[in-house]
């Protein structure tokens, strides 16, 4: 098969649909999350891509937790600062392609259109300003690098929001759901496509490198993504709730969410073709595939 593809991430979401299209699209592939090694440690990192003399790298690892990090600045920091920077470094150094996820944190969310990848940045949290730091320090790398600003993933597996929906509603017939937030649900296959699309591009073109916004099309409240999930668990005969929707206020939580989270994804279809599903039918198929 050749070089193997480098995966930063084991367990994460996106990891495992990168996994899942290794094996289907017959790639060699090695996922390396924190089981494998510290990714805190810069030097354990640059020896462990000499040691794998990869073709490209993707870095899905991350720290997400987003409340938490307002109390765990330091980790949020080491994981999405740090490391990619290490990897970028590494990555420059030994003329790799490097594919890092980013989040829509890095904006504040106060726009009422959505986001460009110009658009000025602007975190609210420490989860947004560790995430757009490590942007900056990817960037600053020079090496041909490619980042990728998601949003609202969700897949069959790990933690998200569907998974979450579905089980309190095993033991709630009403759920208060947000419905003045908006954004984009995104399907993390369609994360994993998007990335080996880039690292593809990128090994034929150097000059793409740069920030891409990805995300499913369409539209949606927080309500309205979980209104969407009852629906579809109801016809394979899962949990379902009644959504009553809520305000932000009505929900607070440590970190701040952005009222807007939608994020323009022309730029990735001009420069990659690549092209957004709309999220009602990445849902359903998702669905299709998780155990109710």
């Amino acid at each position: 098969m050749g070089s193997p593809l480098l995966v930063f991430g084991h367990n994460g979401q996106v990891a495992r649909e990168l996994a899942r299209a290794g094996e289907v699209e017959g790639r060699a592939m090695i996922l390396a999350g924190r089981e494998t090694l510290d990714l805190t440690h810069a030097d354990a990192i640059d020896a462990f891509i000499a040691a794998t003399a990869p073709l490209a790298v993707i870095n899905a690892a991350a720290y997400t937790a987003v409340d938490r990090a307002e109390s765990d600045a330091a980790a949020a920091y080491a994981l999405n600062r740090d490391a990619p920077a290490a990897m970028a470094r590494v990555c420059a150094d030994r003329g790799l392609p490097f594919v890092h996820f980013s989040t829509d944190y890095v904006f504040d969310g106060a726009l009422d259109r959505p986001y460009v990848e110009t658009d000025p940045t602007a975190p609210t949290g420490v989860y947004g300003a560790s995430k757009l730091a490590g942007e900056q320090a990817v960037i600053q790398a020079g090496g041909a690098a490619l980042i990728l600003r998601t949003s609202w993933v969700y897949s069959a597996h790990g933690s998200n929001f569907i998974k979450t929906m579905l089980r309190l509603a095993a033991d709630r017939d009403e759920i208060g759901v947000v419905a003045d937030q908006l954004g984009r649900p995104t399907w993390a296959r369609d994360c994993a496509q998007a990335a080996l699309l880039a690292v593809d591009a990128l090994a034929r073109d150097p000059g793409l490198a740069g920030v891409y916004h990805l995300s499913g099309a369409d539209d949606a409240s927080w309500a309205d993504l979980a209104s969407a999930v009852f629906a579809q668990s109801a016809l394979r005969g899962g949990p379902t709730a009644r959504v009553r929707p809520i305000t932000t206020d009505q929900y607070p939580t440590r970190a701040k969410r952005p009222a807007n989270s939608r994020l323009d994804v022309a730029k990735i279809q001009r420069m990659l073709s690549w092209r957004p599903r709309p999220w009602r039918d990445s849902l359903a198929a998702c669905m299709n595939e998780m155990e109710l």
